[in-house]
């Protein structure tokens, strides 16, 4: 009887009676971590390189935007803006400009990736005007990210 009491109790298990689950030791833990931090110390400078040649390219590209939008302004209005009307005249009319045709970009000038203003000077050192970023730290001058960014 006892018997069939247990091949009854055994018939409500699922499956057959596994043997103890191993986990990992402390050991197998530690050399992981220390493959995966080897991994981050490699990747890591690599990847967030790229992130600084990014910006300099989105930096440019709005740049390049700037001054098409500048040259179809000189076209209209035959001059460029001055310093004090600044980028703000390719998207809001200046107040004593008659032949302004705009607006030039579809909204405010954006800051640069760094979320600085532009700086627009004219006339320009490289020639009728020069639009900078001023890099990372919004200085002029810097190495690096920190370095500005002209065409």
């Amino acid at each position: 009887m006892k018997s069939v009491l247990c091949l009854a109790m055994m018939s409500y298990r699922k499956g057959p009676l596994r043997p103890a689950v191993r986990g990992f030791t402390l050991l197998e833990l530690l050399v992981v971590m220390v493959i995966i931090g080897l991994l981050v110390g490699y990747v890591g400078p690599r990847y967030f390189a790229q992130i600084g040649k990014s910006e300099v390219k989105a930096a440019l590209a709005q740049i390049d935007g700037f001054e098409k939008a500048l040259d179809q302004y000189r076209l209209d209005v035959g001059k460029y803006p001055s310093n004090e009307q600044g980028l703000n005249a390719l998207y809001v009319r200046p107040a004593n400009e008659p032949r302004w045709q705009g607006p030039y970009l579809k909204k405010m000038p954006p800051p640069d990736p760094w979320g600085n203003p532009y700086v627009y000077r004219t006339p320009g050192v490289n020639g009728d005007f020069d639009i900078v970023s001023l890099g990372k730290d919004g200085a002029p001058g810097g190495d690096g990210d920190a370095a500005d960014i002209s065409k």
